[in-house]
């Protein structure tokens, strides 16, 4: 059996599947380039689902399964090389320490000005303002997942106030309410932060828009570590501009990298990160148990025993 690895930012390490499958052949070219030329034989794909080309995928006629080191899949659907009986599994249920933290960078930095802190740093100014705290906030999750969960267990170390919004559940630990989705507008009005966190799809896409904001109050914080179009971005942008919100909290973008003429990049009540809400630096260690059990219930055959199969 013949596995292709494509991954060389340190997501995952080939060497220790290796050593727990020394009866498979792992090929590890770094680049997508050199896995052209060895990846005919795979049937196995490891790679962050985003990254990987349709060129890669029609290139492997024997490919059966790709494990994505990522959760979003949603770029695979794009490829048109992509066999629909190709089974797919993601990384769901490993980010939800460094998303939580990310969450909580952006609740305290936006509510305590830090980028106007950076700024009297940078030009030697003293000055001392009275710091709003989190207890008695409210944060209102819109998507209640594993990530959800782990950031509503945060908040209520902190004394907040969580409100989820979801289709899919109507309570659940950590949660002081969870409202359907299409009281999502409710639900914006409560919040102090209003934080993105559930996938892309048709019916997700721009879910938070004119509207939201509209019902957000002007002291609340919109924070996005979901996906970039989740958001409607103009509107936000719109609303940012014309102080209906505090400030936002960005983490992923409408198009990645973020253009350099994008007038979010010069707000002043914006904090930006490149898309790391995902990343650790136990991210390899994080994702190497969900690979090993799936690869052994597929080399027993037992491949509905997978764990986080998508399809």
């Amino acid at each position: 059996m013949d596995i292709l690895v494509v991954e060389n930012a340190g997501h995952f390490k080939a060497e220790d599947l290796r050593a727990a499958f020394p009866a498979v052949t792992v090929h590890d070219p770094g680049t997508v380039t050199a896995a052209m030329e060895v990846c005919a034989p795979c049937e196995i794909l490891i790679a962050l689902a985003h990254e990987i080309p349709d060129q890669l995928v029609a290139a492997m006629p024997r490919l059966r399964w790709i494990a994505s080191l990522s959760t979003g899949v949603d770029h695979l659907w794009t490829l048109e090389s992509l066999n629909p009986g190709v089974r797919v599994t993601n990384g769901r249920g490993i980010h939800g320490p460094q998303m939580a933290e990310l969450a909580f960078m952006y609740m305290i930095g936006l509510s305590r000005d830090f980028n106007q802190m950076r700024e009297n740093q940078k030009n030697h100014v003293w000055k001392r303002q009275l710091q709003p705290v989190l207890v008695d906030k409210t944060v209102v999750l819109v998507g209640v997942g594993v990530i959800s969960e782990e950031i509503a267990h945060r908040c209520k170390a902190f004394g907040m106030k969580v409100i989820g919004v979801s289709d899919a559940r109507t309570s659940t630990p950590g949660f002081d309410l969870i409202l359907p989705r299409k009281r999502l507008h409710e639900a914006a009005a409560m919040a102090d932060f209003l934080i993105a966190l559930t996938p892309l799809d048709a019916s997700t896409r721009h879910l938070i828009d004119v509207r939201i904001f509209a019902a957000m109050k002007p002291t609340a914080f919109i924070i996005n570590i979901a996906r970039g179009d989740v958001i409607d971005e103009a509107a936000m942008i719109a609303a940012l501009r014309d102080k209906k919100i505090a400030g936002a909290g960005l983490d992923v973008y409408s198009v990645e990298p973020l253009p350099d003429g994008n007038p979010l990049w010069d707000m002043r009540n914006v904090m930006m990160s490149p898309r790391i809400g995902g990343m650790s630096d136990i991210y390899a260690d994080q994702i190497f148990p969900v690979v090993e059990h799936n690869l052994r219930a597929y080399i027993a055959g037992k491949s509905d025993a997978m764990k986080n199969i998508v399809r």
